[in-house]
């Protein structure tokens, strides 16, 4: 079936949803408006890490046919509550299920909003099967790179970007991917600046967990929030932006907005600039990728241009974010540069998030590792190859950081 006929087909009838990472804020705001759409919307399955209360809430709210969760004995826990609320809920465990349910026949669109790498099995399953992907795992198009945009080509996906700075894109950018290279001069990725852009660059070591996660826009996950605060996010969205519309590197450039009212901008071959522009509220992008090509309501708040004070834009302050220039390196280096970048980068943040490095040492172990580990991807490499250096990068960033917590 085309890509178009499919988009119709979904449109013509109750959409049924599955959610990957359904219990974190992306996956929270899609049920938030899918809760207002019930007409259009139905949840056939959800995917937790931990969270097993909320899940067990969102079980009984929208009563999804199956959910799945990592491991068994939280499985098990989460089963014996279902029944007891008399549920008939199917629960399941392990990367294997979570894979079953992306790619299930009963299933329309999946929100693929599970953080880090962790997701990429799962959303590569659900391209295969040419799935309505709506993208919140920015590490997908990161590790997996052309290999999962070949996936998304062989199955016949529709992907949409859920990310505000490339759902913005995305809407900016004319109809048919053919013509952008045509028309398209560079695009601007806005980013907002995080907690920490014009504090003393000499101070930032001492950063605490607490103060990094405090974003001042946006409600996000502490992972999400701590790469905002080092701009480690902005890099991982210019990776993202080269695969999503086919840009070479120097397309893509990012600007200091701290407002967070433009997501994000498209500068035409003419001059001219097209921007897409909402209150900083992820069910926004989120909204428009569900109903996509139509538009829903989402419950965000609108913009009042009449208490607008300013829009204001700055240039990035590399001392202050060095990790955001790590982007362009990783992009003309090796192929699976890109991989080793984000494992880093993960390993590293979490370790920040538990008091075993410091703020500032979160790039030295995204600069060291992918100076010490260059990939040797074999031609015509799968997704088995990125995710074994993807482990071994993650071994490498572990090391290091032992060495500097020394």
């Amino acid at each position: 079936m085309a890509r178009l006929d499919r988009d119709a087909e979904v449109l013509t009838s109750r959409q049924r949803l599955v959610i990957l990472g359904s219990t974190g804020s992306i996956g929270t705001s899609t049920l938030d408006v899918v809760a207002r759409h019930p007409e259009r919307f139905e949840i056939v399955g959800l995917t937790a890490n931990h969270r097993v209360d909320t899940l067990l809430a969102q079980c009984q709210q929208f009563k999804p046919r199956l959910v799945v969760l990592p491991d068994a004995e939280r499985a098990r826990h989460l089963r014996d509550r279902l029944l007891a609320e008399g549920l008939s809920t199917e629960v399941r465990s392990g990367s294997a299920a979570l894979c079953e349910l992306a790619s299930a026949p009963d299933v329309d669109s999946v929100m693929a909003a599970i953080v880090g790498a962790a997701g990429l099995p799962a959303c590569m399953a659900a391209a295969r099967a040419g799935k309505r992907l709506l993208l919140a795992n920015k590490e997908a198009l990161v590790v997996g790179g052309s290999v999962f945009m070949d996936a998304v080509a062989q199955g016949g996906s529709r992907l949409l970007p859920i990310d505000s700075e490339h759902s913005a894109i995305f809407q900016c950018l004319p109809e048919d991917p053919s013509t952008w290279r045509a028309r398209v001069d560079h695009i601007l990725l806005t980013a907002s600046g995080g907690p920490f852009r014009q504090r003393e660059h000499a101070s930032l070591g001492s950063v605490t967990p607490a103060q990094a996660v405090a974003h001042p826009n946006w409600v996000m996950g502490r992972k999400i929030s701590v790469d905002s605060a080092t701009m480690m996010n902005k890099a991982l969205e210019v990776i993202e932006a080269r695969w999503l519309f086919d840009l070479p590197p120097e397309d893509i450039r990012v600007v200091i907005h701290p407002q967070s009212i433009i997501h994000s901008m498209v500068v035409c071959r003419d001059g001219s600039v097209l921007a897409q522009l909402g209150t900083p509220d992820m069910k926004v992008p989120i909204a428009y990728g569900l109903a996509f090509p139509e538009r829903i309501e989402t419950g965000a708040a609108r913009i009042d241009f009449t208490q607008l004070k300013d829009l204001s834009f700055e240039a990035p302050d590399e001392r202050r974010f060095p990790g955001l220039t790590l982007a362009w390196a990783a992009l003309r280096a090796e192929p699976g540069t890109t991989a080793v970048l984000n494992a880093a980068n993960e390993m590293a943040v979490a370790a920040f998030l538990d008091g075993t490095l410091s703020f500032t040492d979160i790039h030295k172990v995204n600069a060291t590792t992918m100076d010490r580990l260059v990939p040797a991807l074999s031609p015509g490499h799968g997704l088995d190859e990125l995710l074994e250096l993807d482990l071994r990068a993650r071994a490498s960033a572990s090391a290091l950081i032992k060495e500097l917590a020394a």
